[in-house]
């Protein structure tokens, strides 16, 4: 078991104010796997006190002093690759090959991108008698979520570096591993004091006090929408900024005229990769009537394919969900499907009789949903998708856009400009054309309730800048 009884605050591992502890919980087996300290108030404040602290003379490094930086970091990373993996398929249940793939080799690389980023912060223009600048904006917060928890953490940490901010960074108390590894790295390479510092906790218990701190200039956070909004009301007070990436109930338009075969496919194996725990899951895939029944029996065959168990067997492609607790929502939301009269075509809420020990959810396909269904309008978080008929390809744009949610959504029609010609109608941040992949060159980041401001990318970069103006005519 890994246990952590230390803090990463100020560029050393420093015993918490608490003695309090989290047990972090194996998924595929229920078994206790790991152990890190639950921060107080007064470990809160040593952190920001440290990121103040650091971010004078951090925001006044060159392009190339932080561009030395992140490289080395991604160097060590690539080095640590391995407990990477382990760390993220132990806690949070991702099959290790997919781990090392997706969840950790992605990461690293994506994170080496903002060694190239680091010269906008410097970049000036001139027009109409203003200079326009751009500042660091000082000291960021960063909340992660437990499903992709490197990727998220890189895609706020390499933009607030790259930039010259300091940081402040709470994991999700199930999978706090990669950024204490992390914090490992940066004392490895002699990271500045306090650029870098690492919160571990439980979030309803200091959350608020990390967004509504004082001396927090930027909250940037990944979750749920309803913890989302506590989080903007918490940093109200200050008025600083937020960014959100938060829920979704992502559409995906198949049209008359697709390759029905690749399009569905594609949709169902979008869904169930990371056990559907991906919040921009494409889980209402919106089918002509026409073929609504060969669309079915395709998704139900390929949802099949998958093999699902212990995340330490090669052969698995679906580990188990994060927790008991997550495993007990998306059940209960299977149930509330059958009892609203959705059809369950594959999966559903019995499990064989190996699986029984861990947190797994069958990959569950459900047919005959209307779209004013719970299950099409809330957000379930696991290997569950809804097919839904539609009759006129505007009745598929309005059912897509008939939700709170625009954080993605996909078309898959008979070729790219007609797939581009529908997506421009769907209010979402992202569309995935003709099964395209995720692109950490672009910006990632929602309409309505799944939330405002960009990760990745040069947008993504942006969201850790100020605009200076100064006027000269």
């Amino acid at each position: 078991m890994v246990k952590y009884h230390q803090l990463y605050i100020n560029g050393q591992w420093q015993s918490p104010n608490s003695a309090e502890t989290i047990a972090v919980i194996n998924p595929a087996n229920g078994e206790l796997c790991a152990e890190s300290v639950s921060a107080n108030f007064a470990d809160v404040d040593a952190a920001v006190l440290a990121a103040k602290s650091a971010f004078t003379a951090w925001s006044l490094t060159t392009a190339a002093q932080r561009s030395q930086l992140i490289n080395a970091i991604a160097d060590e990373m690539e080095n640590r690759r391995d407990d990477f993996t382990d760390a993220i398929s132990i806690t949070m249940g991702c099959p290790k090959h997919i781990s090392q793939d997706i969840q950790v080799q992605g990461a690293i690389d994506s994170f080496r991108a903002f060694a190239e980023l680091t010269g906008y912060v410097e970049q000036t223009s001139t027009e109409n008698g203003v200079i326009q600048g751009h500042a660091p904006v000082g000291v960021c917060v960063l909340i992660n979520p437990w499903n992709y928890p490197l990727s998220q953490l890189v895609g706020k940490l390499g933009p607030a570096l790259a930039t010259g901010c300091t940081v402040v960074a709470k994991p999700a108390e199930q999978t706090p591993l990669q950024d204490l590894i992390l914090a490992e790295i940066f004392h490895k390479v002699a990271a500045p004091a306090g650029v870098f510092n690492v919160i571990t906790g439980i979030g309803s218990e200091i959350g608020e006090h990390l967004c509504s701190h004082p001396d927090v200039d930027m909250v940037s956070f990944t979750g749920s929408t309803a913890a989302g909004i506590k989080v903007a009301q918490s940093a109200a007070g200050s008025v600083k900024r937020v960014c959100q990436e938060l829920g979704g109930k992502s559409p995906y338009i198949i049209t008359e005229g697709a390759d029905l075969a690749a399009a569905v496919r594609y949709g169902v194996e979008d869904v169930m990769l990371n056990s559907g725990q991906t919040c921009s899951a494409l889980t209402r895939m919106l089918v002509p009537q026409s073929c609504y029944q060969q669309a079915i029996e395709i998704a139900k065959s390929v949802a099949e394919e998958n093999v699902v168990g212990d995340p330490k067997s090669s052969n698995v492609t679906m580990g188990p969900l994060s927790s008991a607790l997550q495993q007990k929502r998306v059940l209960d939301y299977i149930n509330i499907g059958i009892k609203e009269g959705a059809t369950v075509v594959t999966g559903g809420v019995d499990l064989p009789a190996d699986l029984q020990a861990g947190a797994y959810v069958m990959p569950t396909i459900f047919a005959n949903v209307t779209n004013d269904m719970t299950i099409a309008q809330e957000e379930i978080f696991g290997p569950v998708l809804c097919i839904i008929p539609y009759i006129e390809i505007d009745e598929a744009i309005e059912i897509a856009n008939d939700t709170v949610f625009g954080l993605s959504s996909g078309v898959f029609a008979e070729d790219t400009n007609s797939a581009l010609k529908i997506a421009q109608k769907i209010r979402a941040g992202q569309c995935y054309i003709q099964g395209a992949y995720f692109n950490t060159h672009a910006p990632f980041g929602g309409f309505k309730q799944s939330g405002n401001g960009r990760e990745w990318g040069v947008e993504g970069l942006r969201e850790f800048i100020e605009v200076q103006a100064f006027i000269i005519e």
